[in-house]
């Protein structure tokens, strides 16, 4: 889809210099029964009708639940705050340094919620 309305913006005369895959991201909240949601950037530099038509194919696609376009001064140069956010978190990857929760009898691993755990005197025998 990306490459369809990038193909839109050029053929009314204007450029998309950058583009961004975020992936599939879950929503805040449902938007049309869907809880997840593929979503993009496009960097686009069009004149107003090319970007007109581009919205108007939007809002036709059964497939494009939500977009929103915005208008900028000068277009932003570098990856975008989502892919830096991304970048952060694969450079942090699994930390196994952290320290590790113990249990009641000190020991690692332990999880005060654990279902299996017996209950503390959870019955009492009535006179």
């Amino acid at each position: 889809m990306i490459t369809q309305y990038k193909g839109v913006i050029e053929a009314g005369n204007g450029a998309v210099p950058k583009q961004e895959y975020w992936g599939v991201k879950s929503l805040t909240y449902r938007i049309r029964k869907n809880r997840k949601a593929h979503m993009a950037l496009l960097n686009i530099d069009a004149p107003a009708a090319a970007v007109h038509e581009m919205e108007r194919q939007m809002r036709i696609s059964e497939d494009v639940i939500r977009f929103m376009t915005v208008k900028v001064e000068a277009l932003e140069e570098g990856p975008s705050a989502m892919m830096q956010k991304r970048d952060r978190d694969e450079r942090r990857g699994d930390r196994d340094d952290r320290p590790r929760r113990r249990d009641r009898d000190g020991e690692e691993g332990g999880n005060f919620g654990d279902d299996n755990a017996p209950a503390a005197d959870a019955t009492e025998e009535s006179n």
